[in-house]
């Protein structure tokens, strides 16, 4: 059973970044991930969720976070209702304010993914219920969970672990990547074109915590510095929305490409390969290194639904029904 201690800080919470929880709280939710996933191995059924609801608001389109948001919650017997752009009139004929106001008197919490960071923090300002970012151009803190996740199962630990990521350096996956690795102790190493290295602010920020964990940040043009590396991550040269730069950038990242040379560069032959997915395939990653040994990719996606669900039931539910675990 989880002791109220656990998970008080929790209740009504939002998820907007991961600069808003401390490391212990982001290790209760990592444990939680871990103990959710376990129980639907073993074939366990629960309704933590019932007779709740959640409004998903998606500007972009995504495979991941969609169904895992959408399955977490109705394994736990909740209701998900999916809204597009075309669906409602966020930021249009109605200002994401009021947008807020409506939907947090319809629905128990809201899930936002889209363009703008500042539309996700007003839905959490105005709505009154919990309000998860499923991405923005700025943080993905959903999927730098399951990442950590994925590491943790592998190597027991994270603490100390070594995790480079290879691309564009000022990406959302990136800056979550350097945000959490940081408040978790995990030296984090961005291997970048200087010209997409992650701006000055998100490297301030993470100043702080890394200090206090003990992590060690790097940011380089050096795919050298990926040595010694227990895991290393990659993401596409062209993000959502970024289409007309898309052979500018591909020249700019060719150099920084996960292949096997990169990996024999490591020097660890336990060194796994992660990406958030979609891959393109011989372009950031080539298809021996996704498809080889080393690959944990499916199981950072099928993680992706763990840890959400993980952090629904710590924000919405956990406070009052903590016998069910």
């Amino acid at each position: 059973m989880l002791q109220e201690p656990f998970i008080a800080p929790f209740k009504g919470r939002s998820l907007l970044t991961w600069l808003d929880y401390s490391p212990a709280e982001i290790r209760a939710l990592l444990d939680l991930s871990l103990r959710v996933k376990a129980e639907k191995q073993r074939g366990e059924s629960h309704f933590r969720l019932a007779g709740k609801t959640i409004a998903l608001i998606f500007e972009k389109r995504s495979t991941r976070t969609r169904c895992a948001f959408e399955t977490a919650f109705g394994e736990e017997g909740g209701h998900p209702v999916f809204l597009s752009t075309q669906d409602i009139q966020l930021g249009v004929k109605e200002s994401v304010e009021d947008t807020a106001r409506v939907l947090g008197r319809m629905f128990n919490a809201i899930q936002f993914r889209g363009f703008s960071q500042k539309h996700v923090e007003t839905l959490a300002q105005y709505s009154g219920v919990p309000v998860y970012n499923g991405l923005t151009d700025a943080f993905h803190p959903t999927q730098a969970l399951a990442d950590v996740m994925t590491l943790k199962e592998n190597f027991g630990r994270l603490e100390g672990l070594h995790l480079a990521y290879c691309g564009d350096g000022r990406n959302n996956v990136a800056r979550s990547l350097m945000v959490i690795c940081a408040k978790l102790g995990v030296n984090f190493t961005v291997v970048s074109p200087r010209e997409l290295f992650p701006d000055q602010e998100i490297r301030s920020l993470t100043q702080g915590p890394a200090k206090e964990s003990g992590a060690k940040i790097t940011v380089t043009d050096d795919p050298a510095a990926v040595k010694g590396a227990h895991g290393v991550y990659t993401d596409v040269w062209a993000s959502m929305g970024e289409e007309a730069v898309k052979a500018a950038r591909t020249k700019l990242l060719s150099p920084y490409q996960v292949n096997d040379a990169l990996m024999t560069c490591i020097g660890n032959p336990d060194c796994i390969f992660l990406h958030c997915l979609p891959a393109i395939k011989g372009e950031e990653v080539t298809f021996d290194v996704i498809e080889g040994k080393r690959s944990r990719v499916w199981d950072q996606a099928e993680n992706r639904k763990h840890s959400i669900k993980a952090i629904m039931l710590a924000t919405m539910d956990l406070f009052e029904n903590s016998a069910s675990f």
